[in-house]
C-alpha cells in the first residue's frame, strides 16, 4: 500500500498532469503541403520580394530608401560629415534590421567603396573597394559620410506631396514609399539582388546618354533608345565589348549579357603590364589567382611575376614579362583564360505598382515617365493648392482693406473677444479662414503701403493659379518641365564614359600559338569558290587541276604557306585566313569551299580573294557610278587572327570590281556604253578609312555604269594617250579597230 501510495506520489509531480492540458499535443495530423507553403512560406517570399531584394521604379530598394530618407532628415545635403555610427542608429528608427546591414548598405552607397557609378553618400574614412574582396572597410564608429550633391535630384520637392508617405514599423515616424526622383536612377547604377524565385540584375549607363534618351522617348515614343544609349558604362571601367545583337535584346527584353574587359597599359621601360581597370562582377584577387594557376599548370609561360601593387590611387596588378614577350598577344590569350574578360547578365526585374516584372530599358524608361508625370501633377497640384488658399485669405484681407475704419469699429464694439471673428463675417460677407486671418493682422500693417503689397499679392498669386492650371491641363507642359529638369541634371554631374565602347575585338586563337612551317604553295581558285592549295614542289607531278562540271579555274597565285588570305564578300565584308588554314591537297581532288571553311553567313558570296605577305600596297575598289576608293591595305592588318571584318567596303553604291597592288600602277576603266579610260593610281589618295566612299573617276552617262576594271597592259591601245587625262572625273574614250581590246587577259 505505502509502495503504490510512493508511485501516485511521483506521477503527479508533473505538472502537465493535472494543471495543463495542451489540445492536441501528442496527435499526429495530416495537412496539405501547398496550403502549408501557402500559409507559411509564400507571406516570406512576398516580403523578400516586395521589402527586399527587388528595386522600385525610383531605383531603390527600401533600405537604400530608408538610409538615404534618413540621411535627408539630418540635414546632411549640406554640411560636414557625420560618424556613420549616428547615421546607422538613426536609421534604425525605420528599418527594423541591425546596425551591421544598415552599415553594409550605407558602405554600397558611399564614393570610397566605388560600387556606383553615381554614388549618394559622400564618404570619409575606409569604406573598402568593391573591385578588392581582401580591403574590408572599417567599423561605423571610425568613419565618416553626408550626402553626395546629386541626392539632392532624389529629394526635390518631396515635402510637396509629389509621393506617398507610410508610417514605420512602429507607427512613430512617416517615411516615403518612393523617391522623386527627377532622373532615371534606376538605370544610372548597378542594382542587384536575389529574392524568393527571382532575382534582379540592373547594369548602369552613362548619365548623360540616359537623360538624352530618356528625353528622346518624351519627344517621340517609338524612338529607338540604341541610337543614343550606346552601352552600359560601369565605374570600374575597362572595355564593353560591343555586341550590336545582345544590346538590342536587353533594350528591347531586359534579358541578356554584355562583356567587359580589363584596361591595361604596356610599360616599356620595365617590361611590364599594368592593369588598371576590372570588369565589375570579379575582384583582383580572383584574377590574381587565376593567372598564378594557370602559371603552375603550364598554360601561361610569358610571366616571370605578378604582383598587386593596388594603393591610395587606385587599382593595380603588374605583371611582369620574360624578354621578347608580346604583351598584347599575351593580354589577349589571357582575356579568354582568366576573369579579365567577364559577363555582366541582365536581368531588368523591377517592382512596378508592387508588381515584379521584367522590361527592358525603352518599357522602363516610359514607366518612369509616367512615375515622374505623376510626381509633377502631384506637386503642382500641392502648390496650387497652397496658392489658391494664400489668395482666398488675401481676398478676404482686400474686403477688409477697402473699408479699414468699418473693421476697427466692429472689432472695437465688439464685447466678447469670441464674436470678433462672426462679426467681420457678417460685416463684409466672407467666411471664417478669412476672418480669422483677418482678425490676426498687427496695428502696425493697417498703413497703405502693406494695402498696396497685399492687392498687388494677390494679382501675382491669380497669375501663377492660372499658370500652374494650364500646367495640370496639359501633359505636354508637363513634359517640357521633365525635359528641363533632365537637362539641368545631366548639364550638373554627367561626365565622359568610364567604361570604352570596342567595337572590334581580336580573340585568342589557340592554334595562332603553333608555329607555321613555310614552303611554297600555289593556290587555284575557281570562279565557284573552290580553293585547292598544292605544294609547289609536287606540281610538275600533278596532272591537269580537276574541278566541278561547269566550274573552271579563275585565279592561280604561287605563294607562301604562311601568306595569308583576304576574301571579301558581297555583304561588305572581309573573311582573313592563313593559307596554312587550308589543308595541302592534290590536282585531282576539287580543294575545299571557302565559304564553309570561313563560316560565312547564309547566301553570301564570295566575289575577290587575294594573298597577302606583307600588309603593303593598296586595294582599289571600283564603283559602278564611276568613283574609286583606294585604300591602304593595313587597314585590315589586325594583331591576332581575327576571323572577319565588316565594312571591308563601301556599301552605298553598287561595287563593280576589286583589285590589289602592291604599288601605284596604270589600270583600265571600263564602261557599259564601250567607253575606257587609263587611270593612273598615284593620282588618288589612299585612305584608312575601310569604306570611303571614294572619289569620281569616270563619269557615266544616264544607263551607263562602269563595267570592268583591269591592269593595262602595253600595246593595249594604238593611241594610248586617248585614254590618258590629265583631270579627273573623264568620260574616257571609245576603242578603235587597231586598239587590241580583244586580246586583254583580266
Amino acid at each position: 500500500m505505502a509502495r503504490r501510495k510512493k508511485e501516485e506520489v511521483q506521477t503527479n509531480t508533473n505538472p502537465l498532469a493535472d494543471n495543463v492540458h495542451i489540445q492536441g499535443a501528442g496527435t499526429i495530423k495530416s495537412e496539405n503541403i501547398v496550403d502549408t507553403l501557402k500559409s507559411n512560406y509564400m507571406p516570406y517570399a512576398m516580403s523578400v520580394i516586395l521589402s527586399r531584394a527587388i528595386p522600385e521604379i525610383d531605383g531603390f530598394k527600401p533600405s537604400h530608401r530608408k538610409l538615404l530618407y534618413t540621411m535627408y532628415n539630418m540635414g546632411l545635403l549640406q554640411g560636414k560629415t557625420i560618424k556613420s555610427a549616428n547615421i546607422v542608429g538613426r536609421t534604425m528608427q525605420l528599418n527594423p534590421h541591425g546596425d551591421a546591414s544598415i552599415y553594409e548598405t550605407m558602405i554600397r552607397l558611399s564614393r570610397g567603396n566605388e560600387s556606383l557609378l553615381y554614388p549618394y553618400v559622400e564618404s570619409k574614412g575606409n569604406f573598402g573597394k568593391a573591385y578588392s574582396r581582401n580591403m574590408m572597410y572599417a567599423a561605423s564608429r571610425y568613419t565618416e559620410a553626408k550626402l553626395a550633391p546629386i541626392a539632392k535630384e532624389l529629394f526635390e520637392d518631396i515635402n510637396k506631396d509629389t509621393v506617398d508617405f507610410v508610417d514605420n514599423y512602429d507607427n512613430t515616424m512617416k517615411e516615403p514609399t518612393l523617391l522623386p526622383v527627377t532622373f532615371p536612377s534606376i538605370l544610372a547604377n548597378v542594382t542587384t539582388g536575389i529574392a524568393v524565385g527571382m532575382a534582379s540584375s540592373i547594369a548602369s549607363f552613362n548619365l548623360g546618354e540616359l537623360c538624352e534618351t530618356t528625353t528622346a522617348l518624351i519627344k517621340n515614343p517609338d524612338h529607338d533608345v540604341s541610337e543614343t544609349l550606346l552601352a552600359p558604362d560601369f565605374v570600374g571601367g575597362g572595355y564593353v565589348i560591343y555586341d550590336k545583337n545582345e544590346l538590342d535584346k536587353i533594350y528591347r527584353t531586359g534579358r541578356g549579357s554584355v562583356k567587359v574587359r580589363a584596361k591595361y597599359s604596356y610599360d616599356k621601360s620595365y617590361n611590364c603590364i599594368d592593369i588598371t581597370e576590372i570588369p565589375p562582377t570579379t575582384t583582383s584577387e580572383a584574377i590574381i589567382d587565376k593567372i598564378v594557376e594557370l602559371v603552375k599548370t603550364n598554360k601561361v609561360k610569358e610571366l616571370s611575376d605578378i604582383r598587386d601593387e593596388t594603393d591610395l590611387k587606385g587599382l593595380r596588378i603588374t605583371l611582369d614579362l620574360k624578354r621578347g614577350v608580346d604583351a598584347d598577344a599575351l593580354m589577349t590569350k589571357l582575356y579568354k583564360l582568366t576573369p579579365l574578360e567577364d559577363v555582366f547578365s541582365c536581368n531588368f526585374n523591377i517592382l512596378v505598382k508592387g508588381y515584379p516584372k521584367v522590361m527592358g530599358v525603352t518599357d522602363i524608361l516610359k514607366e518612369w515617365i509616367e512615375f515622374r508625370l505623376e510626381c509633377i501633377r502631384r506637386r503642382t497640384q500641392f502648390t496650387l493648392d497652397k496658392k489658391a488658399q494664400r489668395l482666398h485669405l488675401l481676398e478676404g484681407l482686400e474686403k477688409i482693406l477697402l473699408d479699414i475704419d468699418k473693421a476697427i469699429k466692429i472689432i472695437r464694439e465688439t464685447e466678447a473677444e469670441s464674436d470678433v471673428v462672426p462679426n467681420l463675417m457678417i460685416g463684409f460677407g466672407i467666411d471664417k479662414l478669412q476672418a480669422e486671418f483677418v482678425a490676426e493682422i498687427k496695428l502696425r500693417h493697417l498703413n497703405r503701403e502693406y494695402i498696396l503689397k497685399r492687392t498687388k499679392d494677390i494679382e501675382n498669386l491669380k497669375k501663377e493659379i492660372e499658370e500652374l492650371n494650364s500646367i495640370l491641363q496639359s501633359k505636354n507642359k508637363q513634359k517640357k518641365i521633365i525635359i528641363k529638369e533632365l537637362n539641368e541634371v545631366a548639364s550638373k554631374y554627367s561626365g565622359n564614359r568610364k567604361s570604352e565602347i570596342l567595337y572590334e575585338v581580336e580573340e585568342y586563337d589557340v592554334s595562332a600559338a603553333a608555329e607555321i612551317p613555310d614552303y611554297p604553295v600555289t593556290l587555284f581558285i575557281t570562279k565557284e569558290g573552290y580553293l585547292n592549295k598544292i605544294r609547289t614542289a609536287n606540281l610538275r607531278m600533278s596532272g591537269e587541276q580537276k574541278v566541278k562540271e561547269g566550274d573552271s579555274v579563275d585565279k592561280v597565285f604561287e605563294c607562301s604557306n604562311k601568306d595569308e588570305l583576304l576574301v571579301f564578300t558581297d555583304k561588305a565584308q572581309v573573311y582573313k585566313a592563313k593559307v596554312d588554314d587550308f589543308t595541302d591537297s592534290k590536282a585531282s581532288q576539287l580543294g575545299t569551299f571557302v565559304a564553309s571553311k570561313l563560316e560565312m553567313e547564309a547566301n553570301e558570296k564570295v566575289i575577290f580573294i587575294c594573298v597577302v605577305r606583307e600588309y603593303k600596297g593598296y586595294m582599289i575598289f571600283a564603283f559602278e557610278n564611276g568613283k574609286v576608293a583606294k585604300v591602304d591595305i593595313s587597314s585590315y592588318q589586325t594583331k591576332t587572327n581575327r576571323k572577319k571584318l565588316i565594312n571591308a567596303y563601301s556599301s552605298k553604291a553598287n561595287l563593280s570590281c576589286i583589285e590589289y597592288i602592291e604599288e601605284d600602277t596604270e589600270l583600265v576603266l571600263c564602261s557599259s556604253n564601250g567607253r575606257m579610260l587609263i587611270l593612273n593610281t598615284g593620282s588618288l589618295t589612299p585612305k584608312t578609312t575601310k569604306d570611303t566612299i571614294g572619289v569620281s573617276v569616270m563619269t557615266q552617262k544616264k544607263n551607263s555604269r562602269l563595267e570592268s576594271m583591269h591592269f593595262y597592259q602595253e600595246g593595249e591601245f594604238e593611241k594610248a594617250w586617248r585614254f590618258r587625262t590629265k583631270n579627273l572625273p573623264a568620260a574616257g574614250a571609245l576603242p578603235g579597230p587597231a586598239d587590241n581590246t580583244d586580246q586583254i587577259t583580266f
